[in-house]
């Protein structure tokens, strides 16, 4: 394996550790919210988590469709069907 290589999964690693800290401090914030029966922690932890959890999601399918970009291009072009002939219906 190339050091570029290593670089990547390095990176790879450390997105993931971040978001999953982001996550549970999300969740947190979320739970002293309603401890404290603050809406407003609520929202923003809830906010953080999901964003948290939704970047952990692009990261694990950036990374397959590195891996595999035939499956990604595959996956890509049957999302813009769907969408044509969705959108093309009148």
């Amino acid at each position: 394996m190339s050091d570029f290589d290593a670089d990547k999964h390095a990176d790879y690693a450390g997105d993931k550790a971040k978001n999953k800290l982001d996550e549970l401090a999300g969740s947190a914030q979320q739970q002293f919210g309603d401890f404290v029966d603050s809406p407003k922690h609520q929202v923003k932890g809830a906010a953080r988590k999901y964003a948290a959890q939704a970047s952990d999601a692009v990261s694990d399918v950036t990374e397959a469709v590195r891996n595999n970009p035939l499956s990604g291009l595959i996956a890509a072009g049957a999302v813009g069907v769907v969408l044509g002939l969705l959108l093309g219906r009148k």
